[in-house]
């Protein structure tokens, strides 16, 4: 069967497009869609609908590097809505960019129930380049079609049907197409757009500008939906003349790049030839904020979970810390009173490792000592099956230490969970030497049901997202010393898209977390390496952070906005007068390029010391675990863009500021 079958069936035109997995519009199905429009002339109808799981559901990126091949979507499109037989799409799956485009250029759309549609094109750094963003104002109205085209926003089909964008809801596609007669409505490119309200217009604009973070594609979308209110024939050139030259743009390959690299990073090379366990219980110790986030997320994924505690009130508080997750979610609608059941059903809390008997995998979740982590260990393996997986959610400790003396230690993995561990992305899968291949893979088929990106790490201290975190705040601390204000160097990382600069972050998680990984390592930090010791003082101030209501920043009680505390910055200036140093002025393009570099120069020597598979992996990590832009592509994918002489550039002036302090990637001596 050809990407795009046809067929008659009395005076009905079958087309049937099959281009697996998502039927995108690759330039085949763009020619066979072409040629279908003459094949079907003279029929009463023609039927275009899609085989596997779903309509078209985009466009085929792996083309965008190259030049636009013939035929172009647009005219594909366009020779749809005019030709003379007209077009029934019937709908399943998703129905989003270039296959929402098509759809629209249909006479008539029937969907399934459970269809979805959008145009999702901002995701990549693009708007749509075949009449998108001219037709969904017509057909959808203003509201649907700014939030799909300028937030990505899916729609349900019954939203649709509420819109007039489709015309029916069947369960039965091909019976209800056949009972179709032609419907000489005009076609939705002739129609006028809604009208449009200039004031109304401009606050979309403003929102979408607070909300963007810098990222241009929202904004691009609002513009080319405004020449909506042009004719048909004005602005559809000008939408597609938008689209190809951001096919080139550095935000859109930075979005590309991270689109492709999150699909890669879920299946490294070492697990090609794997075979992942079959995993139904789990038992998780610990039921702090991060246990009760790691069994929420197992909960919802469907696995039954029994969640250990060392005596009956804290089991008792765990059991109330998970319900509530549980039932935060029913009340915002992410799941439904049913699910919300099951997963009540599927929990249990208990004391004691022998809960864990059943178990086919354990999770610790304990706070972060390595004799309560090997206290834990050491008890699981006394009661559980010895195949049975044992997982560690360590953030620094050397998992080879926290596992000595386990039996079986190929079943022995690092499962790093970020907090709040059912909404963060990121989990960072440790391989310890003993990790056999099947329990590796076990570990990422877990990242996937648990809808999480899993990134392939190696041991080091903080493994490549702590690792990678350490520098970055060295760095900034440095500069702290050297002239900067802890608000300057945030404003600077939020300007250049960081959810939070580095002190923000260091605020709202607790200064005492990195007090402690520091105090761990003074046995072992290089005697040249210089140490700044302005947070140690904030510490031994009590100025921990958000909770205590100081430190770095001051916070009013119940308010977590930060504002400038003339104590912290004497203390910085203080620090400077006591240790001779001069302080400079710090523009922000330069504050950006420093901690730019010490990020793209750590996560380099990461992948050189084979603890990440390639600067992807890195990439996704950063993304997904710290905040870094995703329209940014990630620090590693960011320096290649910027330019490896910038980078070196920016690390020969962070070596003159702090002489043996930085240990340089080969990439970048």
């Amino acid at each position: 069967m050809s990407v795009v079958d046809f067929r008659m069936e009395n005076d009905l035109a079958w087309v049937t497009v099959n281009n697996p997995p998502v039927n995108a519009t690759s330039t085949a199905v763009r020619q066979g869609l072409l040629d279908a429009v003459g094949k079907v002339q003279g029929a009463r109808l023609a039927i275009l609908q899609c085989a596997g799981r779903t309509f078209i559901a985009g466009g085929d990126m792996s083309e965008f590097d190259a030049p636009p091949q013939e035929p172009h979507l647009p005219d594909v499109v366009n020779a749809i809505e005019c030709s003379g037989t007209p077009f029934v799409a019937l709908l399943h799956g998703t129905v989003l960019g270039g296959g929402l485009e098509i759809a629209m250029g249909c006479a008539q759309r029937i969907a399934a129930p459970g269809t979805r549609f959008g145009l999702p094109e901002v995701n990549v750094g693009l708007v749509p380049g075949a009449g998108g963003t001219q037709r969904a104002p017509r057909l959808f109205g203003w509201d649907a079609a700014i939030d799909m085209a300028c937030s990505g926003k899916i729609l349900t089909a019954k939203q649709a049907l509420d819109l007039g964008a489709i015309d029916a809801i069947e369960d039965d596609l091909e019976n209800a197409a056949r009972a179709l007669t032609p419907d000489p409505r005009t076609p939705i490119s002739l129609r006028p757009a809604p009208p449009l309200d200039a004031d109304w217009f401009a606050e979309k604009r403003n929102t979408l500008m607070c909300r963007a973070g810098g990222q241009a594609a929202p904004l691009h979308n609002l513009d080319a939906l405004h020449w909506a209110t042009l004719p048909f024939s004005e602005g559809q050139p000008k939408e597609r003349a938008l689209h190809l030259s951001l096919r080139a743009s550095d935000e859109s390959r930075a979005l590309r790049h991270a689109f492709f690299a999150e699909r890669a990073v879920t299946q490294p090379s070492d697990i090609s030839d794997a075979t992942p366990r079959n995993i139904a219980n789990i038992a998780i110790v610990g039921g702090g904020l991060m246990g009760a986030g790691i069994a929420a997320a197992c909960l919802s994924a469907g696995y039954r979970v029994t969640l250990i505690e060392r005596d009956q009130d804290a089991a008792n508080a765990a059991q109330e810390r998970v319900q509530g997750l549980i039932a935060g979610a029913l009340k915002r609608g992410k799941i439904g009173q049913t699910k919300h059941d099951a997963q009540i059903a599927a929990f249990s809390t208990d004391v004691g490792y022998g809960a864990a008997r059943d178990a086919d995998l354990a999770i610790e979740a304990v706070f972060e000592d390595l004799s309560a982590k090997k206290a834990t260990f050491a008890g699981l393996a006394r009661v559980m099956a010895e195949d049975a997986i044992l997982a560690t959610n360590t953030s620094y400790l050397d998992p080879r230490d926290i596992f000595e003396g386990v039996k079986n230690p190929s079943r022995c993995v690092g499962l790093h969970f970020f907090s709040p561990a059912h909404i963060m992305k990121l989990l960072e899968v440790v391989k310890l030497p003993t990790t056999s291949k099947d329990t590796l893979a076990t570990a990422f088929a877990l990242g996937k049901r648990l809808r999480k990106v899993a990134v392939l790490s190696g041991i080091c201290d903080g493994f490549i997202g702590n690792r990678m975190l350490a520098a970055y705040r060295r760095a900034a601390e440095y500069m702290l010393a050297d002239g900067a204000l802890p608000q300057q160097i945030d404003e600077a990382m939020r300007a250049f898209g960081m959810a939070m600069g580095p002190f923000e972050a260091q605020d709202m998680g607790g200064l005492q977390i990195a007090e402690a990984n520091r105090r761990r390592q003074d046995t072992t930090r290089p005697a040249e390496e210089r140490y700044v010791t302005i947070s140690d003082q904030l510490c031994a101030l009590g100025r921990t952070g958000q909770r205590v209501g100081k430190g770095w920043y001051a916070y009013a009680k119940g308010d977590r906005t930060p504002s400038v505390d003339p104590v912290v910055t004497d203390l910085i200036t203080q620090y400077a007068a006591k240790n001779g140093i001069p302080r400079k002025a710090y523009a922000q393009d330069e504050i950006q390029t420093q901690l730019l570099a010490v990020l793209a120069n750590e996560g380099a020597r990461i992948v050189e010391e084979g603890i990440a598979e390639n600067d992807a992996a890195v990439d996704m990590v950063k993304l997904h675990g710290y905040g870094f832009p995703r329209w940014r592509g990630g620090p590693m994918f960011t320096a290649e863009t910027v330019g490896k002489d910038a980078i070196r550039n920016a690390l020969t002036t962070l070596e003159l500021q702090s002489p043996g302090s930085w240990i340089r990637a080969q990439r970048y001596r």
